[in-house]
């Protein structure tokens, strides 16, 4: 069966108060840092690493995969690519450092049809793959509206292009919701990314023609559009045994702007985060209790 996890910075910039909701709320098994600290992950030192996982573990939490921004970049910038490499590298010292194998990825920051760019798409995931290998650990790719790999059909194909083993799917249904060209999240795109998948997001998103995006994010579960019981029983009946980090996205006081959304991060991100995790974390517990009878 699957665990439950958070992102952390969805709740705080302070592994204490995530420790508290943990206490709160006893689904929560494990922890998905992207920002600690009001630092974002290429700036944390080994002290730091050390530090939050000494809290993580006197709280019985686990570290189950590392939320990072790599290749949230741009395509063909040779210094940008460098310089996310060079991320990377440290990202593997890093989820050496925390027990995990997991490091998030993204496809570059999206500047057309993917199919315009594909080769190049191909030819810059060579040298991280090759990372991969040496470091032992896993590239979750992430589709994302905002990068050239938005949806779960185009994720599909690049996996199949790429074919290779150290790399596999994040799944993040709300994602497809974003996607100008997405499908209903669940089963339909959910079948396409299903025999890649390593690690799972949730967070909830409904259609909204008055948003920026064209979407909008709600608590979890509250959205409708995303069959969520349905969800959580696939992963259940497939034997999915891996995180499923809540990465709610959704506050109560106002929206958070896109480049939040895109860059998320930091103490302006984090705030209200914990309020809105919370209900979140209600609302899952709630489908998984409906789950388990």
């Amino acid at each position: 069966m699957f665990t439950i996890s958070v992102i952390s910075d969805e709740i705080s910039q302070d592994p204490a108060r995530i420790v508290a909701v943990a206490q709160d709320f006893p689904i929560l098994k494990g922890v998905e840092p992207r920002s600690v600290w009001d630092k974002p992950l290429p700036v944390l030192t080994d002290e730091d690493c050390r530090n939050l996982k000494q809290i993580l573990d006197d709280a019985g939490l686990r570290i189950v995969a590392l939320a990072s921004p790599f290749f949230k970049c741009d395509l063909g910038n040779a210094e940008q690519h460098a310089q996310h490499l060079g991320y990377l590298r440290r990202f593997a010292e890093m989820a050496h450092l925390w027990d995990t194998l997991i490091v998030r990825g993204f496809t570059f920051w999206r500047t057309g049809p993917a199919a315009d760019v594909w080769p190049q798409l191909l030819d810059a995931f060579e040298e991280p793959l090759r990372i991969c290998e040496e470091e032992d650990i896993y590239l979750g790719i992430e589709n994302e509206a905002s990068t050239h790999i938005g949806t779960a059909a185009e994720a599909a194909r690049l996996y199949e292009d790429l074919n290779h083993p150290r790399i596999r799917a994040i799944w993040d249904p709300a994602n497809e919701v974003y996607a100008k060209t997405g499908e209903r999240p669940f089963p339909e795109a959910w079948e396409k990314m299903k025999p890649w998948v390593i690690h799972v997001h949730l967070k909830d998103a409904v259609k909204d023609a008055g948003a920026p995006e064209g979407a909008r994010t709600v608590p979890v579960g509250d959205g409708g559009y995303i069959d969520f019981p349905g969800q959580l029983r696939a992963l259940k009946e497939m034997g999915y045994n891996g995180a499923c980090s809540l990465e709610t996205h959704w506050r109560m006081a106002k929206e958070l702007d896109t480049e939040l959304l895109n860059r998320p991060g930091g103490a302006t991100f984090s705030e209200g985060g914990e309020e809105a995790s919370r209900i979140c974390l209600g609302n899952i517990t709630e489908m998984l209790a409906e789950l388990d009878k």
